[in-house]
């Protein structure tokens, strides 16, 4: 029998029975769309999760720190008890590799790197009015911006990179006026501890210890103004490489003209003869996370310990994929029901049709051909269904996003996609409905073969 015919007769036969053909395929369609309703919301979350984190810069980033004295030059962290024990039979003089201007220009002419940034925090006495508070003060680079943590921030970002604004953080403006608000537009006093080289400190150092000390460094107290445009819930330095805690947020550019003194600059002063300053920390990002492994190969071969968060990336995959799974069994249930709504189907088409089916073995169909009528019709009604559903599906998802999107704007919050439908769950969906379906025909196809063709015309 050629594909033409028997898709033409599949076809005829479903129309026959138009109103209990429907409800199988309905019934098909129910399952299929709880199975991609059910996977699109764990794709979506799982995207919406990697989004996120990849926005706060916290996968597509390398942090990198200076080594300390016990370190040797090369090797990793994990390392450092067996080259401590090396170090005691060998004992060998170490050269501590520092992170200064010179590095970060470095790291910055590797392939597929960004954007190269120190990280900058101190701990400053903020005053506004008579209240006064100690806080920690942390520098943002100009593409924090788009980092996510200012989405529902009250005023505005930075105007500019070299801007004497500050933004702060909503707990940190509460403790400073209980309408937290009412702060914009208002000035802050930051005073910090300032860093300073000139030549008369060198010649002070020189005096009393008798030694060149062209490097010294002087550490003299500093107040700055900086007028507050706007006030934010969340915590940005959890995600910029400052791993939370700051509560005042500054220009990168405006905080590294303060100079402020921190401790790596005494390190520098220890372990550099020109005293130059360094910095505690860069911070390397790359144009995307499949980026951060090679750059962060390189760093370590030039001498500097660095880290990023990619195993915690890898393990969060694992997890979705293990959500994925649960998901799809428990959306797999409701199309397993509708496959026994094909299996019944089918069963009373033949013995609707025995008269027909004993018709087609007189006239030369042989067992092959009725058992592909039966598999083509039980593949349209999983087809068909599996379209359907796909739709249904895909509404189902659409209506959680605006569910969860309400719910969030209610709260002032912004809205999320929490359902995506990729081609190829559709496609997969699709494809699973009519493998299900042909599993679903494999009984009544069987049954239908074996029917005697002289019993069959005899049948009324």
């Amino acid at each position: 029998m050629k594909a033409r015919d028997l898709a033409e007769l599949a076809l005829r036969n479903l129309r026959e029975a138009l109103l209990r053909n429907a409800l199988t395929t309905l019934g098909v369609a129910v399952g299929v769309a709880s199975l991609v309703a059910m996977l699109s919301l764990g794709v979506g979350l799982q995207n919406l999760a990697s989004q996120r984190l990849t926005r706060s810069g916290l996968f597509d980033a390398v942090f990198v720190t200076a080594r300390s004295f016990g370190d040797r030059g090369g090797l990793s962290r994990e390392g450092s008890s067996r080259d401590n024990s090396d170090s005691r039979q060998n004992p060998e003089p170490q050269e501590l590799k520092l992170l200064d201007e010179d590095t970060r220009q470095a790291f910055a002419r590797l392939p597929n790197v960004t954007e190269v940034y120190p990280q900058i925090r101190f701990v400053a006495d903020a005053r506004y009015g008579e209240t006064k508070r100690q806080t920690m003060v942390l520098a943002l680079p100009d593409s924090s911006r788009r980092s996510g943590a200012f989405d529902a921030m009250k005023g505005t970002f930075f105007s500019s990179s070299a801007a004497q604004e500050a933004i702060l953080q909503m707990d940190f403006a509460k403790e400073l006026n209980p309408q937290p608000e009412s702060l914009i537009g208002k000035e802050l006093t930051l005073r910090y501890m300032e860093r300073s080289t000139s030549a008369s400190d060198a010649e002070l150092m020189n005096a009393l210890t008798g030694s060149d000390n062209s490097g010294a460094i002087s550490v003299l107290p500093r107040i700055k103004k900086f007028r507050i445009i706007g006030i934010t819930d969340s915590d940005p330095s959890a995600g910029l490489g400052g791993f939370g805690g700051a509560r005042v947020f500054l220009p990168l550019q405006v905080a590294e003209g303060l100079h402020v003194a921190q401790p790596g600059d005494f390190r520098t002063m220890l372990a550099s003869e020109s005293g130059k300053p360094s910095y505690m920390a860069l911070t390397v990002r790359t144009k995307s996370p499949n980026d951060v492994p090679k750059v962060e190969d390189a760093i370590k071969k030039m001498g500097y310990s660095a880290f990023s968060l990619m195993d915690a990336a890898r393990s969060l995959r694992l997890v979705f994929a293990v959500f994925d799974l649960f998901l799809g069994l428990f959306g797999s249930l409701a199309l397993t029901v509708a496959s026994l709504g094909i299996i019944n189907t089918l069963v009373m088409a033949i013995l609707e049709r025995r008269r027909e089916i004993g018709i087609l073995k007189a006239l030369g169909a042989s067992d092959k051909d009725v058992k592909s009528l039966f598999f083509a019709e039980a593949a349209a009604m999983g087809f068909f269904g599996g379209i359907l559903g796909v739709t249904f599906g895909w509404l189902i998802g659409q209506a959680l996003t605006l569910g969860a999107s309400l719910y969030l704007r209610s709260r002032d919050l912004p809205g999320v996609s929490v359902s995506h439908v990729p081609w190829w769950l559709g496609l997969s969906a699709v494809a699973f409905a009519v493998v299900v379906s042909l599993a679903a025909g494999l009984y009544p196809a069987a049954r239908a073969a074996k029917l005697n063709p002289v019993e069959a015309l005899r049948y009324e």
